[in-house]
């Protein structure tokens, strides 16, 4: 694919995104009911509104109607937390396809805090090149892809079925937007009296283990200040991304669509998402499509704690 591709891909992603923001909000203001899967993690109504619509828009976008961007293939393959049971030996094959959540971020949707978003990212040989967050009750998208960079759009009704990438980027912000100044301490070792400036780590919402408490205490002996704000769903990728949050620590399970659209963000406002034991970035379309634990870091920081 070429760049002119992508972002035809990305305009496509965005507004399948707003479509299934619209309907997870229709189910988020009713008297909802709430369903377990297999894992015990919740699901409900808008999980399934917005696996069909996405579903379908993608369908469409790939085979070519409504004059979009085709491929050779007849269509590039999705693969959706909704739509997980795919065979590996089936999925190795692609070369090109799209990774989805469809409500990340239920717990937070169950609970009306607002901290939910629609995630949708295209995967190219196990890594990914465009990201799409949507956060539909702030009606804001985070989004980047290869060639392009990395932005935040604040005004969600801009995106319409006639936009141009042109008008898309003018109303658009780009990442990372924040004026914080840090000196980050350059290497891991650290004396306490080589301290440097402060640091803002995000973590889970839902989501808290004894392994990020431990990272939060390693810090603060090699920060003055060390600020740990929560926030739920993929928010975390973005909030680095944005340059709001300095390091994002993950020390819990996640699977493939949890991360790809914030990484390709994250990496595209040049931050990186990387596994803790090999200090590589995360692979996608492996065999188990759990994740490692990982850490995100904002552009900038210099070095993953031990």
């Amino acid at each position: 694919m070429n760049n002119d591709q992508y972002t035809q891909l990305l305009l496509n992603a965005l507004l399948a995104a707003k479509r299934a923001g619209e309907v997870i909000l229709e189910v988020y203001n009713s008297d909802f009911a709430v369903e377990h899967k297999e894992d015990e993690s919740p699901l409900t109504l808008a999980d399934k509104r917005s696996h069909e619509i996405i579903m379908n828009d993608l369908q469409k976008t790939a085979t070519g109607s409504n004059n979009v961007y085709t491929m050779n293939n007849p269509a590039l393959p999705i693969l959706s937390e909704e739509g997980k049971d795919i065979p590996f030996d089936e999925r190795k094959g692609w070369e090109y396809f799209w990774l989805v959540d469809p409500l990340d971020g239920t717990k937070e949707f169950i609970k009306r805090n607002g901290e939910f978003t629609v995630n949708i990212a295209l995967i190219y040989k196990e890594r990914p090149l465009l990201g799409c967050i949507y956060i539909p009750v702030r009606d804001t998208f985070y989004f980047a892809t290869v060639g392009l960079g990395a932005y935040k759009l604040a005004n969600g009704k801009t995106v319409t079925d006639n936009l141009s990438i042109r008008e898309l980027l003018d109303a658009s912000q780009k990442l990372p937007m924040s004026t914080r100044k840090r000196k980050f301490p350059p290497c891991n070792n650290q004396s306490p009296q080589t301290k440097k400036s402060s640091l803002t780590i995000i973590g889970s919402r839902s989501h808290a283990t004894k392994e990020l408490s431990e990272f939060v205490g390693q810090a603060r002996k090699q920060y003055e200040e060390v600020e740990f704000v929560s926030a739920g769903s993929s928010l975390k990728f973005c909030l680095v991304a944005e340059g709001e949050a300095d390091i994002y620590p993950r020390f819990g399970p996640t699977m493939e669509w949890d991360t790809a659209a914030g990484q390709a963000i994250v990496e595209q406002a040049e931050g990186r998402v990387v596994d803790t034991q090999t200090n590589e970035p995360l692979k996608y379309n492996k065999n188990n499509l759990v994740n490692p634990f990982f850490i995100v870091t904002g552009k900038g920081f210099p070095a993953i704690f031990p």
